[in-house]
Order: structure tokens, then sequence, then C-alpha cells
């Protein structure tokens, strides 16, 4: 981190695919940046990625037919790992190997969540990071969302300050199931509902319950309790349905993977007062759409937040009818009815203050909010909840059995 500050930040995409495409809209709210290159395994994915680009103005984005070619591109200060789980690593191991070996000239990284499978990989990827000179960020957008920002930032200066800290956070997640069918299989995502969302509920609880300005470990973490459940995906007919929808690979029969999950986190701060973190996630939700819910409390104040309880909202009749999509909500369920809208997805959801943060810290070498030491912390503690729930216990931290710890439905043969 000790490159002089670039007028423009040079960014290249690993991945093209859903979360890319959130990404590279809320890029059109970031400054001093351009998107140069793109690396994905499909040609045609490649390809629409770069035309997406150009017309949003974010710069001439030239397709790479391989990630050593991306690594090593003369027009790319950045990378973006957008990939899925199972590839990241190997990402960053080439990363790495290109830029010891000097052929590649990139300095910064950003990596989407969760930064890795198992404790084991996310430490390698942050030692990676380190080795290589890495600037490194990890991209997390519920601590980025809006009513995340501006809601702690009242919450501390208004009321915390005069009569004392936020003891409990709650956060909640849910929708109806990913988009592709690499989350569904537990060894490539890494497991279910928990690891794809918990990471968020219980990363943007954290950062609601620690004080403005403070590192995120000066609260400890004490320990973690799990809870997870098929509810919906492995009756018969959902399971068939998948099936359906994404192939043999996907057997929700035989190989589920959880679509509920439950945490309770006690952290303790500097002051040793106990803190908690209650969060739930579920792909078994059927409402308008994705659903976030974020509460914040103290001794004399509460923060609440719906991303569905929006200020538009629009009602269509059963005779307005039309094809299927997600134009008003991401993983929306209906068409007709009163539905909320969100008029700005990347925004609201963080996508855009996130980016614009990375790129600004990028572009001047400086430490982001969110590091790949905040994603290895943040997969401990998922680690932790699947290893509660593995035992029907409550696990005390520290948990050095958590190294190498593989939750059971991301295990081989499981």
């Amino acid at each position: 981190m000790t490159q002089l500050p670039k007028q423009t930040l040079r960014v290249g995409f690993v991945g093209t695919g859903f979360i890319a495409h959130f990404h590279l809209k809320s890029m059109i709210g970031v400054r001093n940046v351009e998107v140069t290159g793109a690396f994905s395994r499909k040609a045609e994915n490649r390809e629409k990625f770069a035309r997406e680009v150009e017309a949003l103005g974010l710069g001439i984005c030239r397709t790479h037919e391989s990630l050593e070619a991306l690594l090593v591109a003369d027009d790319v200060d950045a990378i973006w790992i957008l990939s899925p789980n199972y590839t990241r690593l190997e990402v960053m191991r080439s990363l790495h190997g290109a830029i010891k070996s000097g052929r590649s000239k990139v300095f910064a990284v950003a990596c989407e969540k969760p930064l890795a499978r198992t404790v084991a990989e996310a430490r390698e990827m942050l030692t990676l990071a380190e080795d290589a000179g890495l600037n490194h960020g990890y991209l997390e957008n519920q601590v980025f969302c809006t009513p995340v920002l501006r809601g702690k930032e009242i919450i501390w200066r208004r009321a915390a300050s005069t009569t004392g800290r936020p003891y409990l956070a709650r956060a909640a997640e849910e929708h109806s199931g990913p988009h592709e069918p690499w989350f569904w299989q537990g060894d490539k995502q890494g497991g279910g509902v928990l690891s794809d969302m918990m990471c968020h509920s219980v990363e943007v609880a954290r950062y609601l319950l620690t004080a403005p300005g403070a590192p995120r470990n000066s609260l400890k973490i004490k320990a973690v309790n799990g809870t997870v459940a098929n509810l919906k995906w492995t009756r018969p007919n959902y399971a068939e349905q998948l099936r359906k929808r994404f192939g043999n690979d996907v057997d929700y029969r035989n190989r589920p993977s959880e679509d509920f999950a439950r945490a309770t986190v006690t952290l303790e701060d500097q002051d040793g007062n106990e803190l908690m973190i209650e969060a739930t996630t579920s792909w078994a939700y059927v409402g308008a759409g994705l659903r976030i819910q974020l509460e914040l409390l103290g001794p004399e104040y509460a923060l609440e937040y719906n991303s569905l309880s929006t200020g538009l909202k629009i009602f269509m009749s059963r005779e307005v009818t039309g094809s299927e999509g997600e134009d008003l909500v991401e993983k929306q369920n209906a068409e007709q009815g009163l539905m909320p809208v969100l008029e700005d997805e990347a925004g609201v959801y963080g996508y855009t203050d996130e980016n614009r943060h990375m790129v600004e810290c990028f572009r001047k070498g400086q430490k982001p909010l969110e590091t790949f030491e905040d994603g290895l912390a943040v997969v401990e503690m998922l680690m932790g909840l699947y290893r509660s729930a593995e035992i029907n216990a409550t696990l005390q931290f520290p948990a050095p059995e958590l190294e190498h710890y593989v939750p059971v439905v991301a295990r081989k043969g499981a």
C-alpha cells in the first residue's frame, strides 16, 4: 500500500454472473473508476458484460480468455473476485503467483462474501493477499447499506453518547432461493443458507454494535449457538422443482443443504459488557421478494429497518399480465397485487457506497473499512455456528478446532 494516489482505478472483474452485474450497476455512482477487464468461464457472458460496461459509460472493457491474461493485463490495477465460492481460493493463488513473479502489476483485490468456505481457506486468502503486498477489501454490502450507515451514525451520536452503548443487534435476511445451481450444492458453496446469507447478518450486526472508529475486533466473540433446518426444499414436490430447474446435480432428496438457519452470538466489549447478536436466514421465505430486517437496541433507543417497507409501491390487478422477472425487487415472487418497489437496489443494498469506498481506499492506498481480516472473522463465526448445530450445543470461543472444520453438508459424500 505504498503506491502514489491514482487518478483513476482500473478494475478487472473475475466473474460476470448475477452479483457481478449488481456491482457493475452500482459503479455508475462511483467516481474515478473504470472497468477495464473481465474474465469468466463462458465467452458469451464475458462479451455481454463488456457490452454492458460500455453502455453504462464505465470504460472500454477487454474480455480475457484466461484468468492469467486478466491478471497480467497492463490496464488493470485492482481485481474484484466475484466468481463462485469454490473458485475464489484458486483465483487468489493465481493472483499471488502472478504478482510474486513480477508478471502482474495489480496492487489491490476485493472479494465478494463469503471470503471462503472454511476457516483454513479464509486464512490462506488473507495470507496470500498480505504476502503479495495487496491492499484488500471484503465486499460485505450490508455494512454499507444506506439505512445502516445513516442509522448507526444517528444512534451512536445522539443516543449511545448519552445513555450507553447498544447491547442487542438483530438481523434477518430471507428470500425464496438462489439463482444458480452451485449455491444449492453444499460442497461447492460451502454449506447452505447459513454460509450464503448468515455471513451478511452476523457482520452487519457486529458492525452496528461496534463503536464508530473502533476496530471490529474491539468486540470479542465469547460463544455461538446455531440451528439449521430443512423446512421447504426437501419436500418431494419442491425437491423435484429444483431438479427440473437445475438438473440432477441439485438433488435435495438425497443431498440437501439447509434452507433455514438461526444464530445467537455472544460478545464482550472492551469494558466487559455482554452484547448479543440474534440472526435468522432463510431460503424458504415467499413474500414480495428479498427481505432484510435489522434492529439495534440500547438502554433508551431502538433502530428498525425492513427492506420491503418501501416508499414506492405499485398495484397491478389480475388483468395485468406479463412475463416473470425481477424488475421491481430482487428475488421477486409475483407480478400482480400490491408490490413494493426498490427504486435503486444497488444503492439501498449498499453496493454503491461499498464500491465507492473500496475504489477510494485502493486509489489512495488506504485500509478499507472491511478487509480480508473481517472476512476471516465472519467465516470463523459461520463455522462455529455450523459446529454448534452439528453437536447441538453452544460453542465457546476461541475454538481452534474450527481451523479445518467442514460443515456436514459440505463434506464430500455427505
